[in-house]
């Protein structure tokens, strides 16, 4: 397994940023592999809330399906992908914490996970994560602070 992670802090308050962020839906907003992505069932995002997408990573489209496995308002958001491709994210998720003057650090971490001989990609998908994670993080800001 293999773990990437970034942090940002986000000029808007907790309530906020995490319910922007609860809202998977709001992915395609700072993830550009996002090509498109749905929630079931409707209706808040829940503990159980499956939100299923098609990416497209180094040239390739594929069909991911993450269900939320724990929501602590407003400060802890995890995942857990349910779908079978070559690299999953085994669990990831968003922790936030209030700052003074109603900012919000948010810290996103994924741990990866290869499966068949997605066990020899891992570390490659996990090296491009981690090197595109400043970016990452600053996507996400931007598209909150817009929101």
């Amino acid at each position: 397994m293999a773990r990437f992670e970034a942090t940002v802090e986000i000029d808007r308050p907790v309530d906020e940023v995490y319910a922007f962020l609860a809202d998977g839906e709001n992915d395609k907003k700072f993830s550009p592999r996002v090509q498109s992505i749905a929630k079931t069932p409707g209706g808040p995002t829940a503990v159980g809330t499956v939100f299923r997408s098609t990416v497209k990573d180094a040239g390739m489209t594929t069909q991911r399906e993450f269900r939320i496995s724990e929501l602590v308002a407003p400060t802890r958001i995890r995942w857990q992908e349910q779908s079978s491709n070559l690299v999953t994210a085994k669990e990831g998720g968003y922790d936030l914490e209030p700052l003074p003057d109603g900012r919000t650090k948010v810290r996103i971490y994924n741990d990866l996970e290869g499966h068949g001989l997605g066990k020899l990609l891992v570390g490659f998908a996990a090296s491009a994560a981690r090197k595109d994670a400043p970016a990452f993080g600053q996507r996400i800001k931007s598209a909150v602070e817009a929101s």
